[in-house]
Parts: structure tokens; C-alpha cells; sequence
């Protein structure tokens, strides 16, 4: 055996690990347990029965409830956009400013709406000129009406050169892009 005085110049760490002192770690106190296999219950067929028959209704009853759908997050308003709280304060405008702005404002607003009558009106009347016209040229001669109906490229000139797509570099490694997935996933 080591002696005591060996021991308190040992460190501790060195005494865990001496294989001539056994560790206290590694002392069992508790008596050895000897167990078996539970025993097997005596199922009942009748009550086993009744359990399958609990999980068919409950199923039914599962398959009654229609599917809950999986809601659209860009038709969802934020909670936020809801609030309607001003960050400014509008400026205090004296009665005869805010008189003025309210008569200027309905006077704007006839404008803009006899300024969009007349647009419709010329417009209507424009394609009630132009459905009569084809109608007369349909009468006259065929060719021309097939003539006038066809499209005129030289109306508006747009041209496009080059291939219809573009050709992979040769050699090239595309990079695999990082993001993070925040979408959620629904169960049904």
C-alpha cells in the first residue's frame, strides 16, 4: 500500500486514476437487482373490440370536419398596418384656410370629372366613326377591309436582334445561393 505521506504529496487527480487505490466513485452500496419479464395481461376480445370500434368513430368524426385550409400570408394584413396612429401632427390651419382648401378641392374635382366625360365622349365617338367606316369598306371591297383590319407594324417600329436565348457560359460554376426558409409548414 502507499503511504499517507505519499498521498498528501500526491495530487488528486493522480490519486482517482492509481490503480492501487480504488475509487469511491466505484463503490455500489445497492443490492444487485434480479427482474423478469413482466407478466402478459389477459386481454379481454370483447373490450378490444369495443377500443377498435371507439377509434372507427373517431376517425368518422375526423373525416366529417372539412380540412382546414392553409391561409395565403400575402392576403394577410399585418397587425401593424392596422394601427392608425399619425406620426405627425398636422399643422392648426385657421378657418378660412381650410375653407379655401375644401372649395378648392370640389373645384378640382369637377374639373377632372368633366375633363374624363369629355375623353369618354371623344373616344366613343371616335369608335362609332371607325365601326361605320369598316361597315362601308366591308360593302365595297373585301380586301380592303381584311387591308384595314390587319395589324401595321411601321405604327410602332420595335426591333430585336440577337438569340432567342441566352447560351450557358461553357466552364462556368453557378454559385448556390444561401437564404434562410421562414416558410411555414401546415399539417393536415
Amino acid at each position: 500500500f502507499i503511504s499517507s505521506s505519499v498521498l498528501r504529496c500526491m495530487p488528486l487527480s493522480s490519486v482517482r486514476h492509481s490503480h492501487w487505490i480504488t475509487s469511491v466513485f466505484s463503490l455500489k452500496t445497492s443490492l444487485p437487482l434480479r427482474a423478469e419479464p413482466k407478466k402478459k395481461k389477459k386481454v379481454d376480445p370483447r373490450r378490444e373490440l369495443m377500443v377498435k370500434e371507439r377509434l372507427k368513430k373517431k376517425v368518422k368524426k375526423l373525416e366529417k370536419i372539412p380540412p382546414e385550409l392553409i391561409p395565403i400570408e400575402d392576403f394577410i394584413t399585418p397587425a401593424k398596418c392596422f394601427d392608425e396612429i399619425r406620426v405627425r401632427t398636422p399643422p392648426k390651419l385657421s378657418f378660412e384656410d381650410s375653407e379655401r382648401r375644401a372649395l378648392l378641392l370640389k373645384e378640382w374635382s369637377r374639373y377632372k370629372i368633366s375633363q374624363h366625360e369629355a375623353e369618354m365622349a371623344a373616344i366613343e365617338e371616335a369608335l362609332k366613326a371607325q365601326t361605320q367606316a369598316l361597315k362601308e369598306l366591308r360593302l365595297e371591297s373585301a380586301e380592303l377591309y381584311k387591308a384595314a383590319i390587319s395589324p401595321d407594324n411601321s405604327l410602332f417600329p420595335f426591333q430585336c436582334h440577337g438569340p432567342c436565348y441566352t447560351p450557358p457560359v461553357p466552364n462556368q460554376e453557378a454559385p448556390d445561393g444561401k437564404y434562410n426558409d421562414i416558410t411555414r409548414v401546415y399539417t393536415q
